[in-house]
Order: structure tokens, then C-alpha cells, then sequence
């Protein structure tokens, strides 16, 4: 990219930070009005929410004061290129949403601001960018085909348990009896739910709750309540624990993701809080399974009884590998005992994870957005390596910083 192309781009960075939000609010309205079949590749809660715009205009954002040191991006690159692997986005679809956020920053910055020369060097700025996660995103597809399958396929509801109030498991076949490629453990797949009540299809990512097996997947899904009157519930989690039952078929992509385990002989620490459990789960299952002789120590805060999730499987599994070290954290005391159903009350702090965590450990986590922050904050000022912390956000990818 030429220089002056760069310079342009990172001159337009205050003006974007300003107005970062109003134009990524802007684009998703001129996108769904002239695309609204890309509906379907949005999780439409987050858009009524606003995470998904602050999280797009943080992107333009970190791209443009990046764009002469691209290398800094790597791990932001491969976290977008996975997710647009489950979700199948193809190339043409770079286009329509390049001329839609080129549109977005003309209407809400004006013409003064973002001239013609403006426009032209983030037209080249993100083509830049496009063409870089399209060459990756082809390198997953193509590695998906010639493993197992391209885009969806079905899949068969062989069980479901209920693990606690909340959080419900689904075992999932494929229909035609095929033995299932390897995953790593900590990775998420893809559903896409096709219901003739909604006005579009939607997709979801739910993380893998076991280690892998050629027979199926497991997948442990949180019924998502509304979290305010003008936001609705989550609709794929309670069209899964509403709708679904033994026999249902689903359509799945293939597993991806940038969380699994790291192949190096340090102790490993799994932190998880709610359905964060899931990927964690997975984790210790192939730990255990593979019988590593690491030292694994997790730490797992939940509610209270009602919803602490697998409590007997890791109850069991505490018991009898003496390598592992699982604690859990409950906040709401009632009905709870201590050293039967909960080890400490209140949160994962500090303190805590210089209790139990090895200084030279491996750092897995995963949880409720403010639980991420504080864990990584925490992780942090006790000056833990950013190539030891190991973390998946659900929805939107977020900085924890």
C-alpha cells in the first residue's frame, strides 16, 4: 500500500474515534436495507444491544492505527477469520459490505471530512484487509473439504440432558453415519436454525462441552433470558431448549476456533464462570483422556446449586486424577455446602489465583464479558505473558483490555 494511502488512513483515525459508533450504526442500516438476507449472519440480539456496532468500530478502529504494522493484527485476523468460517461468508460478500461502510463514513463524517481522496485510501485500506481474511478464510475451507464437509450439514438430536437449570446438553450425529474429523478441544461449531415463524434463518456458535470422539458432537447450551424489556431473549438457546427434542436434525458447519489447548509441557489453568464451563469441559476431558501428566487446576464460579452445571462429572473427575486440582466459587449460598457442593463463596480474585494457580501455567478462560475483563485484568498485573492467555468471547469480539 503506498504511503500516501497509509497516511490518509491514519489521519481519518480521530475522526473515526469520534463518530466511531454512529457510523458502524449507520452501516448495519444501509446493509440490512439493501442486503436483508445477510441478516442471518448477525446475531440480531447484538445488533439490539449495540455490542455488535461498538465491536465493529473498535476493529475499523485497531486496523487503522495498525495499517503500517499489520503484524500486530495476526491474532484479531485469525479470531475474525474463524468466525466468518462458521458463518460461510464468501467474497462477494466483502464487496457489499466494503461500498456499504465506504457509504456509512461519507453520510455520517460529510464530504469535508471524508473527500473523495478520504474514501479512495480506505477503499484500499480495506481491500487490503479483505483480500488478507479471504485468503485465509479459503485456506479453512478448503482444509474443511478435504477433512470432512463443506458448509452445513445435517445432523441428528440423539439426547439431550439437562445439566442444570439453565444449561442444556445436546448430542448431535451426523445422518450420514460418516466418522467425524478431529477437533481441538476448547473449539465451536456452528448451527444454522431455519424456522418458517422467523423472518430470516439464523446462526449460531456454541462451544464443544467434550473432548473429541468420531461418533458425535456435545454441545451445552444456556437458555438466554431477556436481559431487558426492550432486548429480546436469546432466540437460537430458547428455540433450542423450547423447540428441539430427540430426533430433530440441525444443520452444523464445521468446528473452528482459536481457543484449544497449546501443545507445551506447562501447567494448565482453566478459568470459567457460567456456560464458560463449556469449552474448559472440553479441555479437561482430552486432558484427562490423553492422560497428560500436567498439573491442571480449575476454577469454575457459577450462581449457586441451580446452576452449576456438570457438578458431578468434575466432582468424580477431582477425585480420581490426583493431577487435577478442581475448585469452585459459588455466590448465592442457599441450600449450598461447603466441600460437597462449593469450595469457596464469592468471586475469582486475585488472592485466589495466587493461591492456586502455577506462576508458570497456561491461562484458559471464558465466561460473561465483565467476568473476562476482571479475570484478564487480574491475570495481567500479575504480569502473565498476552502468549499465555488463552480466551473465547462469546457474541461479538471484544477487547478485554
Amino acid at each position: 500500500m503506498q504511503t500516501e494511502t497509509i497516511a490518509i488512513v491514519k489521519a481519518t483515525v480521530p475522526a473515526i474515534q469520534a463518530s466511531g459508533e454512529a457510523i458502524t450504526q449507520h452501516f448495519y442500516r444501509l446493509l440490512f436495507a439493501e442486503n436483508p438476507e445477510l441478516q442471518h449472519v448477525f446475531n440480531m440480539a447484538s445488533q439490539a444491544n449495540g455490542r455488535q456496532q461498538s465491536t465493529l468500530a473498535a476493529a475499523i478502529l485497531g486496523y487503522a492505527a495498525n495499517i503500517d504494522n499489520l503484524g500486530a493484527l495476526s491474532g484479531a485476523v485469525e479470531k475474525i477469520a474463524m468466525k466468518h468460517f462458521s458463518l460461510d461468508i464468501t467474497p462477494p460478500q466483502y464487496e457489499i459490505v466494503g461500498r456499504n461502510l465506504l457509504k456509512a463514513i461519507r453520510a455520517v463524517l460529510g464530504e469535508e471530512v471524508a473527500t473523495d481522496s478520504v474514501l479512495q485510501a480506505w477503499a484500499e485500506a480495506y481491500q487490503q484487509l479483505a483480500d488478507i481474511l479471504i485468503g485465509r478464510e479459503q485456506q479453512l475451507y478448503a482444509q474443511a473439504e478435504a477433512e470432512g464437509w463443506a458448509g452445513f450439514k445435517a445432523f441428528s438430536v440423539t439426547r439431550i440432558v439437562d445439566e442444570s437449570d439453565e444449561i442444556r446438553s445436546f448430542y448431535l450425529s451426523p445422518v450420514d453415519g460418516k466418522p467425524l474429523p478431529v477437533y481441538l478441544a476448547g473449539q465451536f461449531l456452528s448451527l444454522k436454525i431455519v424456522n418458517p415463524d422467523w423472518e430470516h434463518e439464523e446462526i449460531r456458535q456454541y462451544s464443544l462441552s467434550d473432548r473429541y470422539t468420531p461418533e458425535g458432537y456435545r454441545i451445552s447450551v444456556k437458555r438466554e433470558p431477556s436481559p431487558a424489556a426492550d432486548i429480546p431473549e436469546g432466540r437460537v438457546s430458547n428455540y433450542l431448549h423450547t423447540q428441539v427434542e430427540v430426533g430433530s436434525r440441525l444443520a452444523i458447519h464445521m468446528p473452528g476456533g482459536d481457543l484449544f489447548l497449546q501443545q507445551n509441557n506447562r501447567p494448565v489453568v482453566l478459568i470459567s464462570g457460567g456456560v464458560g464451563i463449556t469449552p474448559m469441559l472440553s479441555m479437561l476431558n482430552q486432558l484427562l483422556f490423553n492422560q497428560d501428566c500436567r498439573k491442571i487446576v480449575w476454577l469454575h464460579g457459577t450462581r449457586n446449586r441451580n446452576t452449576h452445571a456438570f457438578a458431578e462429572h468434575i466432582h468424580c473427575l477431582n477425585r480420581d486424577f490426583p493431577e487435577l486440582t478442581a475448585v469452585t466459587f459459588y455466590d448465592d449460598l442457599s441450600d449450598a455446602r461447603q466441600g460437597v457442593d462449593y469450595d469457596h463463596s464469592g468471586y475469582i480474585t486475585a488472592d485466589w489465583l495466587e493461591h492456586y494457580c502455577p506462576e508458570d501455567a497456561e491461562y484458559y478462560f471464558c465466561g460473561p464479558l465483565p467476568f473476562m475483563k476482571a479475570i484478564y485484568q487480574q491475570l495481567k498485573d500479575r504480569n502473565i505473558d498476552d502468549d499465555r492467555l488463552h480466551y473465547e468471547v462469546f457474541g461479538p469480539g471484544e477487547s478485554l483490555a
